[in-house]
C-alpha cells in the first residue's frame, strides 16, 4: 500500500462518515451532506484515499438522460481501508486525549 493520508480534520470527518456503515457505498453528495463539508473539499480527500488504497470507487451504470441527473461515483472503504481508517482515527483520538490531559493545557498555559 502506498502510504497513509494526512489526518486533517476534513479527512477525519470523511473517514468517520465512511466508517459509520463501512460495507455501504456512498456517493459524493451523500458524503458532503453527512460530513458537512463542501464538494471541493471532499473530492480531493476521496482521490487521496483511493490513491493510497483505502477506498475503491465505481461509476453508476445508468443513462443520465433517462434518469434526469448525472451519473454518481460511489465510494466504499476497502477491507484494509476499514482497518487502517479505524486505526488512524483511534490514533488521532489518542493524541488529542494526550494533549487535553497535558497539565496547564486546558487553561491556556503551556
Amino acid at each position: 500500500m502506498p502510504g497513509s493520508p494526512r489526518m486533517t480534520l476534513p479527512t477525519q470527518r470523511v473517514l468517520a462518515v465512511l466508517l459509520a456503515a463501512p460495507a455501504e457505498e456512498k456517493y459524493g453528495l451523500e458524503i458532503c451532506a453527512e460530513s458537512k463539508l463542501p464538494s471541493g473539499t471532499i473530492h480531493p480527500i476521496l482521490a487521496r484515499l483511493e490513491g493510497v488504497g483505502w477506498l475503491e470507487s465505481r461509476w453508476e451504470d445508468i443513462d443520465p438522460r433517462l434518469e434526469g441527473r448525472p451519473r454518481r461515483r460511489y465510494y466504499r472503504l476497502t477491507s484494509d481501508g476499514i482497518e487502517l481508517a479505524r486505526a488512524a482515527l483511534h490514533g488521532v483520538e489518542t493524541r488529542n486525549t494526550r494533549w487535553s490531559l497535558r497539565p496547564g493545557f486546558a487553561d491556556g498555559a503551556l
